[in-house]
């Protein structure tokens, strides 16, 4: 299961009406800690496919979404369950502190 891009148009649908956790990227383009966290964002999508669901906001295309949830830092990983932000890590984290957050 890839990761699903994230936008304004979709995000109610897919975050706040999951039935199952989710763990949000806000990143961009330009952002190295971004770029060094994408591959082990993309790992736990793989590794919990079918439990939980992993999108990805591209700040720069959707403003409007990193001015709601308050996302001045990026990397900015946030774990929503139950349509609410539960947990937030800004910056880069390791593999396993990601994890931990999506218990």
């Amino acid at each position: 299961m890839a990761e699903i891009k994230l936008t304004k148009q979709n995000f109610e649908q897919e975050v706040i009406g999951s039935n199952k956790p989710v763990l949000v990227d806000f990143w961009a383009t330009w952002c190295g800690p971004c770029r060094m966290i994408a591959p082990v964002v993309e790992e736990i999508s793989e590794e919990f496919a079918g439990q939980i669901t992993v999108g990805k906001v591209n700040v720069d295309e959707e403003p409007e979404l990193a001015m709601k949830f308050q996302v001045t830092s990026i990397p900015t990983l946030m774990v929503f369950k139950n349509g609410e932000p539960v947990q937030i890590a800004i910056g880069y984290r390791p593999k396993k502190e990601l994890i931990a957050m999506l218990q």
